[in-house]
């Protein structure tokens, strides 16, 4: 049995009668902030080359 027979037709995956669904947890806390300084770091990279080429 495959991954892909697990899941219903509109994505979720299917609940047998001996087992709960199993859905994937969400982003730790160091993950998200890791992801808004990237972002932060890449905003100011355009901004300050906006202002050196201008």
């Amino acid at each position: 049995m495959s991954a892909e027979d697990d899941v219903v037709g509109d994505g979720r995956p299917e609940a047998s009668s001996d087992q709960e669904p199993r859905y994937e947890p969400s982003p730790g806390v160091g993950k998200l902030l890791g992801w808004v300084l990237v972002f932060v770091l890449a905003a100011i990279v355009v901004v300050l080359g906006g202002v050196y080429f201008t």
